[in-house]
């Protein structure tokens, strides 16, 4: 793709679906190999390949998929209801409002929630799956959205329940 690097397109696709992604590519080099899979694609195949292998991958990807535990669809922070599938915030007391998200916020907040409860997440991860890598060290950037997102989500934003900062570590989401 000479207009956009793959990594940004696999960035993108995962802010919304998790469809199972196999790059084909003839770069060989380490370091595009590890920008795509830590974009989270699942696999990548450097041309020319057999197209048995092709194969006997994308069999081995969906079997993965249908093998891994569901993904959590529907989180509640304070009085707010998000749901992935639908990538909505409403209010949780039946009247329905919706909350409007920004693109990064939207990331960053995905990207907690589809961890286990309570799991931790470097800021590295987050930093690395919203901005791509070589922005790990921007830390900044993480305690001004979070700041965003606790003023829009969390009841009292100054003492958060939902969204932690462990320091210098990273954030965890408690249900």
């Amino acid at each position: 793709m000479p207009q956009i690097e793959g990594h940004r397109v696999i960035q993108a696709l995962r802010a919304w679906s998790q469809v199972p992604i196999i790059v084909l590519s003839t770069r060989s080099d380490a370091d595009d190999k590890v920008a795509v899979l830590d974009a989270r694609a699942d696999d990548y195949v450097t041309k020319p390949f057999a197209m048995k292998e092709l194969l006997a991958r994308l069999r081995a990807v969906l079997r993965r998929r249908s093998t891994e535990e569901p993904s959590r669809l529907v989180a509640h922070i304070g009085e707010w209801t998000i749901d992935l599938n639908s990538s909505t915030v409403r209010r949780a007391g039946g009247d329905g409002d919706r909350l409007r998200l920004t693109p990064t916020e939207w990331s960053i907040l995905e990207m907690l929630l589809r961890h286990p409860p309570g799991e931790l997440v470097t800021s590295q991860q987050i930093l690395r799956h919203v901005w791509g890598p070589g922005n790990e060290n921007k830390t900044h950037y993480l305690r001004i959205y979070f700041a965003s997102l606790r003023r829009k989500l969390e009841p009292d934003p100054a003492s958060p329940r939902h969204l932690l900062t462990e320091p210098g570590m990273g954030y965890r989401f408690e249900p």
